[in-house]
């Protein structure tokens, strides 16, 4: 087939106008086109009057290589490549030893599905509880019940994507097309089908749990087994090479190989690994607040008149600001049509993270606009500095807020002038348990809160309204990435800890479900081989 790239036509084109464009594009008569499907579609909203649709096709056609000889200089031309999944590897029948994967977030998911459909049964160790049972609990923390904290957003089956807008996109290269695996995995467990080709697909919390539970029972039928609310508190390592592991019920499981994805908040394992000498440095990551503002007024900025148009849905947006003190500011896990969601895994602490439903109705958009901190500049002294740094703020939080899971609000009119909140305008949050009307300075650094006063601003100037003085701003949000890095070689093992393979978020190689989808079946893949390898050797 053909890939015809960038073929604009208008939002409201009809339905033989995607044919024609191909036609015309290819300059071949009609009984020359065998079929076409949509491989991808965006659109360019930049002139809101004009809104341009903006297709990837593969088109089949009678005379394909006559044609791509023709179109040889043109970029926008090409045989379609082959995004086929192909194992690197398939496990013996006699295979007596088993891999593990600690975690099951998407990052885990994937590698111990990989694993499993290449026939090495793997063994599944996850802290917190099935997704369904992790539901209840999370939405019973939200209601002011008590905090579970081994089953809250952060942990549990499906990872903390499971609690947020569940996107599916990253600007990562991804030359092998590991995305497309991602993907259709996920459209065989019940996403919607036009996250095969939407360009910013998105799933939502209610459809991924079903989904995580389909993705499951695939691993169990394929003899994988899962173990849940079951910690990894030790390794056992033997000159550099991991022999087994320390479990939280007292077992111990022999092991030579495991997937380290325990996502970006384990901070009690992250200790660990640092107390038994696995290398970890310390890594940058980002410190902020929620803001919220009405999702209609968010369409109309973004869209104008075609506001509410099916195809374009709720809308989002991405904003950055270099500041004069030199501090980055930018939106993060923007969330349309969604709520602000409390996602605490530790007693006596505060944390804000977001999330939509499939639908995107909900009546605020939210996301995060956060500032860049580096270990060089904010956090120098130690490996761990930035857990201690999050942990700082979050106390900050759960004080100021009111020592109860409330967090800490301001309308982002009173940030703006330096003066707390005492009364809610026109945007209601979102966030349950509740809030607590405050100055959020008290909850942040000084360099935090002058980078963010000066960028909201800058973000008013893009998407007017942005600054509106009764929007609102909640905190605080830490987890916006993994504060370390458990250091990997070229074969994906820990550099000083061989058998043990870092993946996904938390590790600090992934940002996103999408992302640590992809890691985890990049690190499966290389545990598979290196398996096989070492039983030719024995």
């Amino acid at each position: 087939m053909l890939r015809l790239n960038e073929v604009k036509l208008p939002l409201n084109h009809d339905e033989q106008a995607l044919t024609a464009a191909i036609l015309q594009k290819l300059d071949i008569a009609s009984e020359d086109m065998l079929s076409f499907e949509v491989f991808k579609r965006a659109y360019d909203a930049r002139n809101k009057t004009d809104i341009l649709l903006i297709y990837s096709l593969d088109v089949e056609v009678v005379n394909q290589a006559e044609l791509l000889t023709k179109f040889v200089n043109d970029p926008h031309v090409r045989e379609t490549p082959d995004m086929t999944y192909k194992f690197v590897a398939r496990a013996p029948q006699n295979l007596n030893t088993r891999p593990v994967v600690i975690g099951l977030g998407p990052c885990g998911l994937f590698a111990a599905l990989i694993l499993a459909q290449m026939g090495f049964k793997p063994i599944v160790l996850e802290r917190g509880k099935a997704v369904r049972e992790r539901t209840k609990d999370v939405f019973g923390f939200w209601r002011k019940q008590p905090l579970d904290t081994e089953s809250n957003v952060q942990f549990g089956e499906g990872g903390a994507g499971t609690f947020s807008d569940g996107k599916l996109y990253s600007q990562i290269k991804d030359r092998k097309h590991y995305g497309r695996k991602v993907l259709n995995e996920f459209a065989a467990a019940g996403a919607p089908e036009e996250i095969l080709y939407v360009s910013k697909p998105h799933i939502g919390t209610f459809k991924l749990v079903n989904m995580v539970e389909k993705m499951r029972a695939q691993i169990i039928e394929l003899g994988g087994e899962i173990r849940f609310s079951t910690r990894v508190d030790k390794l056992d390592v033997l000159d550099g090479q991991l022999k087994g592991l320390h479990l939280s019920n007292g077992e111990y499981l022999a092991c030579e190989h495991a997937i380290l994805a325990v996502g970006h908040s384990a901070r009690d394992t992250f200790e660990m690994l640092y107390k038994q000498d696995v290398y970890v440095e310390a890594k940058p990551f980002s410190v902020g607040f929620r803001i919220e503002h009405e999702q209609s007024m968010i369409d109309e900025c973004r869209f104008g008149d075609n506001a509410g148009h099916p195809i374009l849905g709720a809308a989002d947006y991405k904003l950055v600001h270099h500041c004069k003190n030199g501090r980055s500011v930018y939106s993060f896990c923007m969330c349309p049509g969604g709520t602000v969601v409390a996602a605490a895994s530790e007693e006596g602490r505060v944390v804000t993270n977001g999330m939509s439903q499939y639908s995107r109705h909900e009546r605020n958009a939210n996301s995060a606009i956060v500032v860049g901190i580096t270990p060089e500049k904010d956090y120098p002294d130690h490996p761990l500095a930035g857990i201690a740094l999050q942990r700082q703020l979050e106390e900050l939080a759960y004080q100021v807020g009111g020592e109860n899971y409330h967090a800490p609000a301001q309308l982002i009119g009173d940030f703006l002038q330096g003066k707390s909140s005492e009364q809610l305008g026109d945007v209601k949050p979102s966030y349950t348990p509740g809030v607590r009307l405050t100055d959020l300075a008290k909850v942040v650094p000084d360099y935090v809160t002058e980078a963010i006063r000066e960028a909201i601003p800058a973000f008013n100037r893009k998407i007017k309204g942005f600054a509106k003085v009764d929007g609102l701003l909640t905190g605080v949000e830490t987890r916006t990435s993994s504060p370390i890095c458990i250091k990997r070689g070229k074969d994906l093992n820990s550099i000083n800890t061989r058998g043990l393979y870092p993946a996904g978020e938390g590790a600090g190689y992934a940002g996103g479900i999408w992302s640590a989808g992809i890691d985890g079946i990049k690190v499966a893949e290389a545990l598979a081989v290196d398996m096989l390898a070492k039983l030719e050797i024995d």
